[in-house]
């Protein structure tokens, strides 16, 4: 017999999370808890569903707290490459908040990738930045939400 599974929620890594807004309403209405995670005090809906959490302003504590928080039956909401490969590693799910699943098979060259840019700033060259935040990426991230919500409550 199988253990007992908790039930899937939504850990938020908000201090620059654009689709907040999106992920209270699936939250609302596929009755999942969400902790958004922030270094600093972030409006959130009075609900019960909803868990405002606070760290402290250390580097990094936001991804620290979701890291340790993450495991399987989780979706991590993250644009940060290294704190979606920890909870890849403790077997969440995780896409980026314009639509874009992390996944273990990509994560590596995703990684590489962010090596290399940092690298090429720390020499000089201009690179810019991401791509901006359009409409259609808030429709992609709904999608994305209610697929992983679909996926990690199907264990």
């Amino acid at each position: 017999m199988d253990p007992p599974r908790n039930p899937p929620r939504i850990l938020v890594d908000a201090d620059a999370c654009p689709v907040k807004e999106e992920i209270y309403r699936v939250a609302f209405r596929r009755a999942v808890a969400v902790r958004v995670v922030s270094n600093a005090h972030l409006r959130v809906p009075a609900h019960p569903l909803i868990e405002r959490v606070v760290v402290s302003d250390a580097f990094d504590a936001a991804d620290d707290w979701i890291a340790e928080a993450a495991g399987p039956g989780d979706v991590v909401v993250t644009a940060d490459i290294l704190l979606a490969e920890r909870c890849l590693s403790a077997g969440a799910a995780v896409i980026g908040p314009t639509g874009k699943p992390f996944t273990a098979n990509m994560i590596g060259g995703a990684i590489a990738t962010r090596s290399i840019m940092a690298d090429l700033r720390v020499g000089g060259d201009i690179i810019g930045g991401p791509a901006p935040f359009r409409p259609a990426d808030r429709s992609r991230f709904l999608q994305a939400l209610d697929e992983a919500l679909v996926r990690v409550g199907r264990g």
